[in-house]
């Protein structure tokens, strides 16, 4: 952070605009609330000196999508006392990644008896509300993490010559034996010999599951969270064999990017469109999967379509007015003569409402 006659130097546009890049790539990674992130950008952009922009995002970890922006006079001290591990002292905001890793070290020490359920449930509720890494970081403290192997003294080197030696001996003695049963086997005519044709081997394809499945909803939830870093969505559709999701674009918060998925994501078209700062997100992290498959095979029948199979899953936030922001789940069904219907669910899998066929 600035201080003395650096954080009262004026500021210039460019380092006011610098520094909303940065508060854009904060907010998309989670670490300010959107009231939060208004109030700052509208202090930034009325920001007279380096020391005021510099005030806005001293407590932010630097955005991965805006390194560059850095404004002039922000320092990221290496690790020290008081510090996280990743160099950030503790009153710095985290981001829905860091909250993500919490909950799966969470989720692994509940696996292994380090907690009870009761236990998980409340930290994991804790760490997706956490606003700082050090709220993060003592949800895990007394959590012990995966061990690292043993270290080994060094062999003895005497040891070691007399293993080469003898796997030396072994060596020749092999290829003596193969040597005289090729002397054997001289006589015998190369009909008699078996040989490998290419053309029977076949090869192996694991076919990749269907995304309206527990397992296709499976796959792409880890594949989204490689790509992107997070499991945060605008709006997702899940059919068959494709999916599109709309979410934050790379530019900043006020944008939003269309994405469509055929085994891999391709940004469509490279549009961008205007978003509303206050969209609804919905973290994929939150579906329970297993309990969805089942309403998902439920689903025909639930909704009285003739021979109707699931068309798509669709996953958004409530825009009603009865429970805004809350993340739900659509499935709809159809069938061929283009009669449908749908229900409506929790990321829990409890069953709101169904439209029957239409």
């Amino acid at each position: 952070m600035s201080t003395g006659n650096d954080g009262r130097m004026r500021a210039r546009d460019i380092d006011r605009v610098h520094a909303c890049g940065v508060l854009d790539a904060a907010y998309a990674e989670g670490q300010l609330g959107g009231e939060e992130y208004r109030e700052r950008t509208a202090k930034a952009s009325a920001a007279k000196t380096l020391g005021e922009l510099a005030r806005l995002t001293s407590d932010l970890q630097v955005p991965a999508a805006a390194r560059d922006l850095t404004p002039r006079g922000v320092s990221r001290k290496p690790l020290g006392r008081g510090r996280s591990r990743a160099g950030y002292a503790g009153h710095t905001r985290a981001r829905n990644v860091d909250r993500a890793n919490t909950v799966r070290a969470l989720d692994s020490a509940l696996g292994d008896g380090q907690l009870s359920a009761e236990e998980h449930e409340a930290a994991t509720e804790l760490a997706s509300e956490a606003k700082t890494l050090a709220e993060l970081a003592e949800l895990v403290a007394d959590l012990q993490r995966a061990a690292a192997p043993s270290p080994t003294p060094p062999r003895s080197r005497r040891r070691l010559l007399f293993r080469v030696a003898v796997g030396v001996t072994a060596v020749l003695g092999v290829w003596a034996g193969y040597v005289a049963a090729g002397r054997d086997d001289a006589g015998v005519t190369a009909t008699s010999r078996q040989t490998l044709d290419p053309n029977s081997v076949q090869p192996l394809v694991l076919p990749t599951p269907e995304l309206d499945t527990v397992a296709g909803m499976t796959l792409f939830r880890d594949r989204y969270r490689e790509k992107f870093g997070d499991t945060i969505v605008d709006e997702l559709a899940l059919h068959q064999n494709f999916a599109s999701v709309q979410r934050v674009a790379p530019e900043g918060p006020r944008w939003s990017v269309d994405w469509d998925y055929w085994g891999g994501f391709e940004r469509r078209h490279d549009t961008v469109t205007t978003r509303d700062p206050d969209t609804r997100t919905v973290d994929l992290a939150v579906l329970d999967v297993a309990a969805i498959g089942k309403v998902l095979a439920d689903a025909p029948g639930l909704t009285k379509v003739p021979d109707g199979v699931v068309d798509s899953i669709d996953v958004s936030a409530d825009d009603s007015g009865t429970a805004p922001g809350r993340p739900l789940v659509e499935i709809r069904v159809k069938n061929e003569r283009g009669q449908y219907g749908r229900v409506v669910l929790t990321p829990a899998g409890e069953v709101l409402k169904v439209w029957e066929v239409r």
